[in-house]
């Protein structure tokens, strides 16, 4: 099977695009790269997948300034590399780009919509700059053969904000290589990871308290927008962006991870905390109680002085700590990159065989 997949290389999409690739070394992936170029790292990383071909683009990503100027150009792109390698079905890591000619089936997979990321953040609709955005949305899963969230709570977003069928919908959870995750002797530090600048993970939250936790507060992540502007960190240390194995590591000594989100459909840097043996303090929002209740502390994003007492409460406290800890690496082996991959798997299957009977019949 030849699947045609849509990725970025701004956020959490690369990394679970190029972690389902090498769990599916049976499948060939075409992965066409929308937005901002890949860094020479994650181009080395998907080069080394022999089952990957990776091609770029100079495409706006649709949630981009000016990117929805580009959906029709993409289109045409990605409908010319369906042809070129003869694909089977396509993955489309977004939404704009579900409208294609050819009558191949399409997978949406729904990562993030800046309509819930709005209500999320600002705590009301998106204004009316972001109207065409959300026809091409609605047009995209409109036109999936199957729409696909990592959690239940995306696709309540998606039906809340566009009032639409969607067909063929399912759960399924992002996963990641637990075994490559180790817990080491933890050091008396809180540890966060994201995209700084982004509104919606909330990190300024921990730099703004840094100064009155007993720890210092580490943040990794890209300070810098990818269109415009950098977020400055004044207290917390900025570690700038780790490479795969630094961040393991430091995900493994770090005792407590944080993550004060207004909106994280799933969060693989929360589950890579988990599974490294960190305690979890997370933002008491819908989709990380899906996924963490039980094993993590929750607390109101928007409150700085109930993560400070939180926080300092759990510095002080090494068997709460421990107990966290512990809950949240048993939690995260329900996660596993081999579990994750074998639903698409079927997914793929059923959707590809089921165009390949129409075209049969």
């Amino acid at each position: 099977m030849t699947v045609l997949m849509t990725a970025d290389a701004v956020g959490g999409v690369w990394s679970y695009a190029l972690g389902l690739c090498a769990a599916l070394p049976e499948i060939r992936f075409v992965l066409a790269v929308l937005g901002p170029q890949p860094a020479r790292a994650q181009r080395a990383a998907a080069t080394r997948l022999g089952n990957v071909t990776l091609v770029k683009s100079d495409f706006r990503l649709e949630w981009m300034g000016g990117g929805q100027a580009d959906v029709a150009g993409s289109c045409r792109g990605l409908e010319a590399l369906a042809a070129q390698h003869d694909v089977d079905l396509v993955h489309v890591n977004g939404f704009a780009q579900a409208r294609l000619a050819g009558g191949r089936p399409i997978l949406v997979v729904a990562h993030s919509d800046v309509a819930s990321w709005w209500r999320a953040v600002h705590r009301r609709t998106a204004p009316v700059e972001w109207d065409e955005y959300r026809r091409q949305v609605a047009g995209g899963l409109c036109a999936a053969a199957g729409v696909v969230a990592p959690t239940e709570a995306v696709l309540g977003d998606l039906r809340r904000e566009y009032a639409l069928p969607l067909k063929g919908a399912a759960v399924i959870p992002n996963g990641i290589d637990i075994e490559a995750f180790v817990p080491r002797p933890k050091r008396p530090v809180v540890m966060a990871a994201g995209r700084v600048w982004d509104e919606a993970k909330n990190l300024r939250l921990l730099d703004e308290i840094a100064p009155a936790l007993a720890w210092p507060v580490e943040i990794a992540g890209e300070t810098a927008h990818p269109e415009h502007g950098e977020a400055r960190l004044r207290h917390a240390q900025a570690l700038g962006v780790l490479d795969a194995v630094e961040m393991r590591r430091r995900l493994g000594e770090a005792a407590i991870f944080a993550a004060p989100a207004r909106y994280e459909p799933f969060g693989l840097g929360i589950l890579e905390a988990a599974a490294a043996g960190c305690a979890l303090a997370l933002g008491d929002i819908a989709s990380l109680r899906e996924t963490w209740d039980g094993a993590a502390i929750f607390l109101p994003p928007e409150d700085a002085g109930q993560w400070q007492a939180a926080l300092t409460r759990l510095i002080g406290d090494r068997d709460m700590r421990e107990r966290l800890a512990a809950a949240a690496r048993a939690r995260a082996g329900r996660f596993t990159i081999a579990r994750t991959a074998a639903r698409y798997r079927a997914a793929y299957r059923e959707l590809a065989g089921g165009a390949h009977a129409q075209r049969v019949a």
